[in-house]
């Protein structure tokens, strides 16, 4: 967790050096780190002057996560930070759906988003009235939606899991009848690892899709392993089936970065967004990757510039506004979550 107190520019460029991403987007020069020390230190100040927090999602810029981020980490892990702020104000650096889930576990706090693009291609890919007549037509199923859903949806649906716990909560849940929304990969995923563990569930899906993780395929892990037979191939649940099959490790967010950082390997092929890329090669640099990842354009659309900006003159559009009844319903989902994983 980074305090308020002000950085000098060396300090910043030897945290950012050893970052190498995606061309210059994501490499840093003491220079571009003189540049940006002064914007970030006067967002240090404003988090203090308002009594705001910065939870940051690790996709998101390391200039961000390293600058000004008080929390850093998957979906899941940041919402149960967002319970535990003492803060009156959370800037949630990533996603709108994401802010909408800090605001239903804290109603009574301002939540922000910076990004201007705070969409989501996978988030976007349902509605709340689509699943209402999903409903309808399996009336029998319990539905299972992913956090990567608005609160809208998650209120319409019984159980929300992530990256991290959605085959233990499937398994758990007493149906035997699911329907999973909205990423049809991760589905996919889900009916074969219940086929690995011997549990009998009829696991219907949607066909939302990360637009990210779904370029990735069994091609690319040829060419690594053909090239770099000793890497890892680490991969997100969100991937096809076929590639996830040929990883070594799949996991969330958190979890392939708790699986780089214990493993002797020193090389390994990330299947997943660039900012976790970056993480790797700022928290263990003896670990190195090989092959390319992807950028998230909505991740990447969070800027300091912004997060100032919504510290300073937040526009209607920042703020995270939700329905008082679908915050109390959407509440109930998450809670089963935290029940299933207690």
């Amino acid at each position: 967790m980074i305090t308020t107190n002000h950085t000098t520019a060396e300090e910043l460029y030897e945290t950012l050096k050893n970052i190498k991403v995606t061309g210059s987007v994501c490499q840093y020069s003491l220079r571009k780190c003189e540049e940006m020390t002064p914007l970030i230190n006067e967002i240090r100040d404003l988090k203090e002057k308002k009594n705001a927090v910065i939870l940051v999602h690790s996709y998101v810029n390391p200039e961000i996560i390293y600058g000004v981020g008080d929390y850093v980490g998957d979906s899941y892990g940041l919402s149960k930070n967002a319970m535990e702020t003492t803060a009156d104000t959370i800037v949630f650096a990533a996603v709108r759906f994401m802010g909408e889930t800090a605001q239903i576990l804290n109603p009574e706090k301002e939540v922000l988003i910076p990004g201007l693009e705070d969409g989501c291609s996978l988030a976007d890919a349902i509605t709340a009235e689509r699943v209402r007549a999903l409903r309808q037509e399996f009336s029998e199923y319990t539905f299972v939606c992913y956090i990567n859903t608005t609160a809208a949806v998650k209120a319409e649906c019984d159980v929300c899991v992530t990256s991290a716990n959605v085959y233990d909560i499937v398994e758990k849940i007493p149906n035997d009848k699911i329907y999973f929304l909205p990423d049809e990969l991760m589905g996919q995923n889900l009916v074969k690892e219940m086929a690995k563990r011997g549990v009998a569930k009829d696991v219907r899906y949607f066909e939302g899709k990360c637009y990210v993780h779904e370029e990735y395929d069994t091609e690319q892990i040829f060419k690594i392993r053909t090239e770099y037979p000793q890497a890892k191939v680490v991969s997100h649940p969100e991937c096809k089936p076929e590639v996830c099959d040929q990883s070594d490790f799949v996991g969330s967010t958190s979890q392939m970065l708790q699986y780089m950082e214990t493993t002797d390997a020193h090389q390994f092929l990330m299947l997943t967004e660039c900012g976790l890329s970056a993480r790797l090669q700022k928290e263990f640099p003896d670990k190195h990757l090989v092959g390319t990842c992807t950028l998230c354009r909505y991740m990447k659309s969070n800027t300091l510039e912004d997060i100032r900006r919504v510290l300073t003159n937040p526009t209607p559009r920042d703020r995270v506004v939700i329905d008082k009844e679908v915050v109390q319903r959407a509440k109930k989902c998450i809670e089963a979550m935290f029940e299933f994983s207690a």
